[in-house]
């Protein structure tokens, strides 16, 4: 019996999954383009089952490649030398995994090459390995580099290819594709802000970022009430409650705005710790216990306020203090604020930051609270109260 799922990826056959084939369409529309881009949205937003779903679905059409930089260790960044070989060794890896369906012999000459340590010859090799083939690269997990400067050179050996590919001069991968929290050109800002890296002299040149060849990637990640509902639907042919599909969905929605581990959370807790009763009281009852848990979405949410001073004044003024801000994808505190998954933009005309779903308005407001209350800040207990009951209607 399928379970939903809010730990690790998530498999159709064995997991209740939103149809995410829309989402997918536009992705294959980049990729049939032989378009390079990078998937950047928050923790537990779903990248890693999209790239998994994403090639499932074009294995038939292309030959996919998947490899995550999550499981490299630091060494492997310290210098070109390191890091050529252990890509190499990734892409091995996956081409030799049952989902991949690719001649021993081609296994093999990408193997054979374990001894390039540099870009050039990696470049040679990867001239070689794709003549002929339609290879589609992904590449999970990129903001877990340890190097900016290793890396961005690997990215800037990509673009070299990608633009003598658009020329005629070169064999490359078909297309690239990116995810991460950070967008390449904010990896350094995130080692900055975790204090493992430090400027050198020659910060203007490494800064740079050797992505402008990217396409702009704006597919909606988030879930919608009508997707909601095709994950219900199949949950619903399976149990047989009788809920009301669409009311169920829409409600969902109204706590979460569709971010992916929230709206599968609220299906779990119903359907495992509140007696699969789905009605709307039980959708705010399951909103009450993922309040009261932590969980790791929760964690890293507040462990990125503890982190940025800045950011944490920011949302502190949006809803305790009931400020109006000014949406600036520009501004650098909006900017993070986006990246972490924490702002949406609203109005109509004049463009204004809001928290981006009930869920997270009412985990930040208890958390300021409980600072206030902590550091017996004299701040009226009658207007945090307004705030809460503002968030639940």
């Amino acid at each position: 019996m399928k379970k939903f799922n809010v730990t690790g990826i998530c498999v159709p056959d064995k997991d209740y999954m939103v149809d995410i084939s829309d989402k997918i369409a536009q992705i294959k529309k980049l990729i049939d383009d032989e378009r390079y881009f990078a998937i950047n949205r928050a923790r537990q937003y779903g990248k890693t089952t999209t790239l998994y779903e994403l090639r499932r679905r074009l294995s038939n059409e292309y030959l996919v490649i998947k490899i995550s930089f999550e499981g490299l260790g630091d060494e492997s960044f310290a210098s070109a030398k390191q890091f050529c070989p252990a890509f190499l060794m990734q892409i091995v890896s996956a081409l030799e995994s049952p989902s991949v369906s690719v001649e021993a012999e081609y296994i093999e000459q990408w193997a054979a090459n374990y001894n390039i340590k540099n870009f050039d010859l990696l470049s040679r090799h990867i001239t070689k390995m794709c003549k002929g083939k339609k290879i589609v690269l992904l590449i999970d997990e990129v903001d877990r580099t340890s190097n900016n400067r290793v890396f961005l050179h690997f990215l800037s050996m990509l673009r070299k290819k990608f633009l003598a590919r658009q020329g005629g001069d070169d064999y490359t991968f078909h297309s690239v594709i990116l995810a991460g929290v950070y967008d390449i050109k904010n990896i350094k800002l995130k080692m900055l802000n975790e204090g493992i890296y430090e400027p050198v002299a020659t910060e203007g040149k490494i800064y740079n970022s050797p992505w402008n060849i990217a396409a702009n990637f704006d597919v909606d990640m988030s879930f919608n009430p009508t997707e909601i509902s095709t994950m219900l639907s199949d949950y619903e042919s399976d149990h047989k409650t009788g809920m009301d599909i669409t009311e169920i969905a829409e409600e969902i929605y109204k706590y979460t705005s569709g971010y992916p581990f929230l709206v599968s959370r609220i299906c779990q807790c119903i359907d495992e710790e509140l007696g699969k009763c789905w009605s709307p009281n039980t959708v705010r009852q399951a909103v009450q216990k993922l309040l009261s848990e932590s969980n790791t979405l929760f964690d890293d949410v507040i462990k990125n306020l503890k982190n940025d001073k800045e950011l944490n004044e920011y949302v502190y003024d949006l809803l305790i203090l009931g400020k109006s801000k000014l949406f600036m994808i520009y501004d650098s505190i909006v900017e993070t604020g986006v990246r972490y998954g924490f702002f949406k933009k609203i109005g109509n005309g004049i463009d204004k930051v809001a928290i981006s779903n009930k869920i997270f308005e009412l985990l930040l407001t208890n958390y300021f609270i409980a600072k206030d209350l902590q550091n017996k800040n004299q701040i009226d207990s009658k207007f945090h109260n307004r705030r809460i009951f503002d968030i639940l209607v």
